[in-house]
């Protein structure tokens, strides 16, 4: 007999590499960026040069899926099954964000910047429906990698935002506690992501990458950035430097937690049959019935 018993392979997919993790890298932060910039400037429309920053992210995570593709050119394909798939709800939200973004920010028109700051957001909950439909690896199906996904982005849209607005003498005192806000959530969520992949009884492969960027996860790309904004806080007169600091470490904390899920922790799941129980297994004679032509016999 087989007792029951499920194990998982370690295997690493092969279809998405460092140009699909790119894709959320990237364009999770440039999406998360116009939802906050439409926040942050409300009534009004942020500069262009926040807008642009924020397409030119989502644009350069574009450009590295589609390199990705196997026929480049056939790329249009990836809009022909809005009722079923995930990736064709990004492409339609990312054609919305970029003309909405572009012409609200080039003509200061706040109804505009409202839509694109909406379509910024739902880019970020495509991109993390996209990890959850992938039934097969583990480490993307939990229920609890799209919570995780959109706060990172939103971590790294707020601290893009922030430095923008350190450059360009904006105000950025209030942003500086959603960002501590943030940092804390995105904290939390990392850690019952990885509580959720053990109980769940995920390969030990997948688990053994998360556990190599812990540390530096929770260490460098939380604690610290909140210990600098919180001194930041204290200490006006070291606040640009402070903060600038902090939103570095939060937003390359996040690319890299993203590229870890994407491309190393993305093991197939496998299968087995179990461990096979001491002894011989039983057998049943057949039944022997007079109408058979032939009649089988043990020996």
């Amino acid at each position: 007999m087989i007792s029951p018993q499920t194990s998982f392979g370690n295997a690493l997919q092969t279809q998405w590499d460092w140009r699909a993790a790119g894709n959320f890298m990237f364009g999770g932060s440039g999406g998360a960026l116009i939802f906050m910039a439409a926040i942050a400037s409300y009534p009004a429309a942020p500069s262009p040069v926040v807008g642009l920053a924020a397409l030119v992210f989502v644009g350069v995570g574009l450009f590295l899926v589609w390199l990705e593709i196997g026929r480049p050119w056939r790329f249009l394909h990836v809009f022909f099954h809005p009722q079923t798939s995930w990736m064709t709800r990004e492409a339609s939200v990312s054609l919305l964000l970029f003309a909405t973004t572009l012409t609200g920010v080039l003509f200061q028109i706040p109804v505009l910047i409202v839509v694109a700051g909406l379509s910024g957001f739902l880019f970020l909950y495509c991109q993390g429906r996209i990890l959850r439909a992938s039934k097969g690896i583990p480490a993307w199906r939990e229920p609890s990698v799209v919570p995780l996904m959109m706060i990172t982005g939103l971590v790294e849209g707020t601290a893009i935002l922030f430095i923008l607005l350190i450059f360009s003498n904006g105000e950025q005192a209030w942003l500086m506690y959603v960002l501590m806000g943030l940092l804390l959530g995105r904290l939390a969520g990392w850690q019952y992501y990885r509580r959720r992949l053990a109980a769940d009884k995920a390969p030990r492969g997948a688990l053994k990458v998360l556990d190599g960027i812990n540390k530096p996860q929770v260490i460098l790309g939380n604690a610290l950035p909140l210990l600098l904004l919180a001194v930041a806080t204290a200490l006006p007169e070291l606040m640009k430097p402070l903060a600038l600091l902090a939103c570095i470490l939060g937003t390359a904390s996040g690319w890299l937690m993203k590229f870890i899920i994407v491309a190393r922790a993305a093991k197939v799941q496998g299968y087995a049959l179990g461990k096979l129980k001491k002894g011989r297994p039983d057998i049943k004679p057949p039944v022997r019935r007079e109408k058979d032509k032939f009649v089988f016999s043990r020996d």
